[in-house]
């Protein structure tokens, strides 16, 4: 799906720019090409897409259902969407967006957005083949965890009011049906609908557009400058304080859920015990700079720190839990 963006980042790094892809500029050079360019055009398509959809269909019916007695449905179809598109931390952002001017509850919305990047198709087929169907199986069960409780607590103390105020504007809108699906949409015509979804788009992107080349920046910037095997020599000996320091130092790095499996196989071929190695890799792919760069964009510092302390400790207590039971699976 992505390859396109691949390709084009290898034509403009390594061809018009001559970077050798051995080297670690030209690896940085072609991080940065590649997930501006994905994110980008995915934030243009999916908050048009959404905002047509909006605009197309009456979304009163899905936005009461996920609200209201069904709340605990929600966090688990957020979830679980979460877990089958192809997303990283930040490429989800655009569909964080989107639900959130739908008036989707912003538990339900951050059940997705924590899925998201820990599980997709590719990083369980990936996973299975290096540690198991049972160590895949727990991690996609735990992965979904993350996301169902937390966006349960997040419910619970009322995050919503710690969007920054676009996002509070677009939700309660949402909420209140101050949109087009308050109309009967059967009589919006087609250039109405393209005309809402297309301002939209624009009002969003106009806003996060700079974020994207920071947040990537920062994270290409530190991609692959981490000495080879100075985490094994520091982290590989087991010791409990091995998996939250593994946390702390997978913050500053960034990746996807498919790009980190190579590393998490080498990590383990290498001595790292196999919680500490998924804490790491769940800090790098799900609780990186660049991320919360971007996320900063839609959320005050309360509900950012928020997310971030429970982020951290929950993939601290997942790395306990599968060093714990490694022996056992």
């Amino acid at each position: 799906m992505f390859e396109v963006f691949t390709r084009f980042a290898d034509w403009l790094a390594y061809e018009v720019m001559s970077l050798s892809p051995a080297s670690k500029v030209g690896d940085a050079v072609h991080f940065f090409i590649e997930d501006v360019s994905k994110i980008y055009v995915l934030l243009l398509v999916m908050i048009y897409l959404i905002a047509l959809l909006r605009a197309s269909l009456n979304v009163e019916r899905v936005r009461n259902y996920l609200a209201g007695k069904n709340r605990a449905a929600g966090y688990v179809l957020g979830s679980g969407f979460g877990a089958i598109t192809p997303f990283c931390s930040c490429s989800s952002i655009p569909v964080f967006l989107g639900f959130t001017s739908a008036g989707i509850p912003v538990g339900i919305t951050m059940s997705f957005l924590l899925t998201s990047p820990l599980i997709n198709e590719v990083a369980v087929l990936l996973l299975m083949s290096l540690l198991g169907w049972k160590f895949t199986l727990l991690y996609i069960v735990v992965g979904m965890t993350v996301g169902i409780l937390g966006g349960a607590f997040l419910d619970a103390i009322k995050a919503e009011r710690w969007l920054q105020s676009f996002a509070q504007k677009a939700l309660a809108a949402g909420q209140n049906a101050q949109l087009p699906e308050q109309q009967d949409t059967e009589t919006l015509s087609m250039a109405e609908r393209h005309r809402f979804a297309k301002d939209e788009t624009l009002d969003i992107f106009s806003r996060v557009w700079k974020w994207v080349i920071i947040g990537v920046g920062l994270g290409a910037a530190l991609h692959g400058f981490v000495p080879d095997g100075w985490i094994e020599q520091y982290l590989g000996d087991g010791q409990w304080w091995t998996v939250p320091a593994a946390v702390v130092l997978g913050i500053p790095l960034y990746s996807n859920a498919t790009g980190v499996i190579p590393v998490m196989e080498s990590l383990i071929q290498n001595g790292l015990p196999i919680g500490t190695t998924l804490a790491f890799c769940m800090s790098t792919v799900a609780a990186s700079f660049p991320e919360f760069i971007l996320l900063k964009q839609v959320m005050q510092w309360r509900l950012l720190a928020t997310v971030f302390v429970m982020l951290l400790l929950s993939f601290t207590l997942v790395g306990w839990l599968f060093n714990g039971f490694s022996s056992f699976l």
